[in-house]
């Protein structure tokens, strides 16, 4: 529509008032384009009343009666945090504080007295249940270990609470490798003199290429109906911090980030071997880990210490022992 400046109508080269002959013509070119404006409006009415109607939505307003989720839920324990996903039934992660005060025992603390437990502040259609591992094959695997949480009995019973546990191979692993790397992050307190480490402990899920030449994630489901996702891998990032008066802020950090496979794995594979980059982990699990940390002078950990894995006492006592029984156990008859 042709839209003309007030005074440019309403004035002239003699005067005030415009000429008739001018008004007549200007009258022509007006009516014109209104009456072309009413004929294309017309024409697209026409065509809209053919298409869809799409309602009016505005992406700053909420979506109506809710929006779907979460897919986790966070718990804050007395020994741990995690972060607990509801459709693989397990944590995406578990943080643990080692201190020197947190792995003291406390007085009457029994793990005798601690059970696995379902978890019920979780909505029972998405809570991980004891009988998903009964009969299994797969061990309910700390994410924080018991022995990390001796401080008091309640703090060792939430650590048996199914939102810290994921299914784990026990023999060669979860009674064997992954309680030795336990015991070495602990040793980073009582031996190493570390003042504090914080852990991060988690779950992953890797590709793997098959006989076609490409990648898939797979992984097996437990229970019935199989809900509870078994892992393909578990990672353990830690840093860990000590006074140094030598350091610019006074602290001297370490840290390293390990990936091991939910399998078997020698007792004197070295820990160096399942030293991954962090970022290796961030882009499989697509979380970001210690962010602050980036304008921090870090060291790797293995660099510092020694990285071994160490049994803890009691398993030796208890591998000690399976060897005398066997020792005494009767031949098999030919």
């Amino acid at each position: 529509m042709l839209i003309l400046p007030f005074r440019h109508i309403f004035s002239n080269k003699l005067g005030t008032m415009p000429s008739l002959r001018i008004l007549e013509r200007l009258t022509l070119v007006l009516g014109g384009v209104t009456l072309g404006y009413f004929a294309f409006y017309h024409n697209l009415k026409r065509k809209s009343a053919l298409l869809p109607t799409i309602p009016e939505t505005s992406p700053s307003l909420p979506v109506p009666y809710g929006y779907p989720g979460p897919i986790n839920d966070p718990f804050k324990r007395q020994a741990y945090q995690t972060s607990f996903n509801r459709r693989l039934r397990h944590p995406d992660w578990v943080f643990e504080h080692l201190t020197e005060e947190s792995l003291k025992k406390g007085p009457d603390v029994d793990r005798s007295k601690s059970y696995f437990k379902e978890d019920t502040n979780i909505p029972e259609m998405f809570r991980s249940k004891l009988r998903d591992y009964f009969k299994s094959g797969f061990d309910r695997g700390h994410l924080a270990p018991a022995a990390d949480a001796k401080f008091s009995q309640e703090a060792l019973n939430e650590t048996f609470l199914l939102t810290n546990i994921a299914p784990q191979v026990g023999s060669g692993f979860n009674r064997d490798y992954w309680a030795f790397f336990e015991e070495f992050c602990r040793r980073l307190v009582t031996n190493e003199k570390f003042s504090d480490v914080y852990i991060f402990t988690g779950t992953a899920y890797l590709p793997k290429k098959e006989a076609d030449g490409k990648f898939y994630v797979k992984y097996q489901l437990i229970g019935d109906p199989p809900n509870t996702a078994v892992p393909t891998h578990f990672y353990k990032i830690i840093l860990a911090a000590k006074k140094d008066k030598n350091s610019p802020d006074g602290i001297s950090y370490a840290l390293d980030s390990f990936l091991m496979p939910n399998q078997r794995i020698p007792h004197d594979d070295s820990l160096e071997k399942y030293i991954v980059p962090l970022n290796a982990i961030e882009r499989t699990t697509g979380l970001i880990f210690f962010k602050d940390l980036e304008n921090k002078i870090v060291t790797p950990l293995c660099k510092t210490v020694k990285c071994i894995p160490i049994p803890p006492a009691k398993h030796v006592k208890e591998s000690l022992r399976e060897v005398e029984e066997r020792k005494i156990l009767p031949l098999p008859k030919e």
